[in-house]
């Protein structure tokens, strides 16, 4: 039997380290696609998130857009009792002195400033050309006297011949109807003297009454010419021993004016004095234009202190007359509904609520009105689609609240 040797036996490796050898890459490669699927899987959820995360914000900042801010203000105290308004003063009478016939001024007596009594002489006018007639006038009114009184010698002797019968009785009617007209001339001729009389008379310029001469508008050999539509008065005099004060008054205080009532004004020419008038009387009728009514106050100048002309801030003061529930709004947070004047007033949860109000007394910017407290939150310049229950943003005095 034949022994055959043992071929060398290679060794095999070990069953572990096989699968390790076999094994060895796999598990890196699935490492790595695990981590690369996790990763975009992180990115596709943070990616979606964000997504949503920007449709809620914008959602939300759309819905924040659509409650419109509003404006809060709130109601004042009491309708103020006194009411200040601008006036002049005018002189108790003031005439614009005028020429009333031609010529050249002559000279002048009055200046500006200077006082003057009723019928004083304040310019003299030459006029040629009105003496010159006057004296025509008057030889005519002579001729026409003479022919008058021949005419009524001719008809009284021609009445003692008709009774005579030495004459018809025709020619007696004509003598006296010739006497009738001379009469009938010389009456004519005695006017036409009395006329250019009166206009002689205008040759001297005096005050229509007792004042101050506050303007003059010619100088010595100025041409005078009367009745020119451009003409311009020579003087004008004022009586300043009293003042009117003319006031236009809203009319929502013409009820409170009562004739006699007391007036408070000053004046820019005496800063820190207050001076007083009362009302004398009204006009009693509203302008269209500007829904006021003209109202009439006596000043006794007596110490000369005030002019005529000057401005004027008068203070009416109405005591009493406030009634207690009322309130000022500003007449911009007005809404005007079929129901009536109605305010928007914003409530504790920061919706809208639409409030009627009675309106007593309009001071043109503010309102005195009744049905508010003065807590309430009004929205000033209110949109007119505001109803109840909006949502509103408020803010006070241009921040945010």
């Amino acid at each position: 039997m034949e022994h055959h040797p043992m071929p060398d036996v290679i060794p095999r490796p070990s069953q572990e380290n096989s699968r390790s050898q076999t094994t060895g890459r796999p598990p890196r490669l699935r490492w790595f696609i695990l981590a690369a699927g996790l990763t975009f899987g992180l990115i596709l959820v943070s990616g979606v998130f964000l997504r949503v995360h920007a449709r809620h914000q914008l959602h939300a900042v759309t819905a924040a857009a659509a409650i419109p801010t509003v404006t809060i203000v709130h109601p004042g105290g009491m309708a103020p009792d006194k009411l200040v308004l601008p006036g002049r003063l005018q002189a108790w009478y003031s005439a614009p002195v005028y020429a009333r016939t031609n010529g050249y001024l002559l000279r002048w007596y009055a200046d500006i400033g200077q006082k003057v009594h009723e019928g004083q002489l304040l310019a003299e006018i030459d006029t040629p050309d009105v003496d010159l007639q006057l004296k025509g006038a008057r030889a005519a009114l002579a001729t026409r006297a003479a022919q008058r009184n021949l005419a009524g010698i001719t008809t009284r002797r021609w009445d003692r011949l008709n009774a005579q019968n030495a004459v018809s009785q025709q020619e007696t009617d004509e003598r006296r109807g010739n006497f009738a007209a001379s009469e009938a001339m010389q009456r004519e001729a005695s006017a036409e003297v009395g006329r250019l009389e009166t206009l002689s008379g205008f040759k001297h310029i005096v005050a229509p009454f007792t004042g101050v001469v506050t303007s003059r508008a010619t100088d010595i050999g100025a041409l005078i010419v009367a009745g020119a539509s451009s003409a311009q008065p020579l003087f004008t005099v004022s009586d300043v021993s009293q003042l009117r004060i003319y006031v236009s008054v809203p009319q929502a205080y013409i009820a409170r004016m009562r004739e006699g009532m007391d007036v408070a004004f000053t004046v820019p020419d005496y800063p820190g004095r207050t001076f007083q008038a009362h009302l004398i009387r009204s006009s009693d009728a509203v302008d269209p234009q500007s829904g006021a009514m003209l109202v009439q106050l006596l000043y006794e100048n007596s110490e000369n202190l005030l002019k005529p002309g000057s401005y004027a801030q008068i203070a009416f003061t109405f005591p009493g007359t406030s009634t207690t529930n009322a309130v000022r709004i500003p007449a911009s947070s007005l809404l005007f509904r079929r129901a009536g004047p109605t305010i928007a007033v914003m409530e504790a949860n920061h919706h809208v609520k639409i409030h009627p109000i009675t309106i007593l007394t309009d001071f043109g910017t503010e309102l005195e009105v009744t049905g508010l407290s003065s807590e309430s939150a009004i929205i000033d310049n209110p949109r007119d689609d505001l109803r109840d229950g909006d949502e509103v943003k408020p803010q006070e005095n241009g921040h945010d609240s």
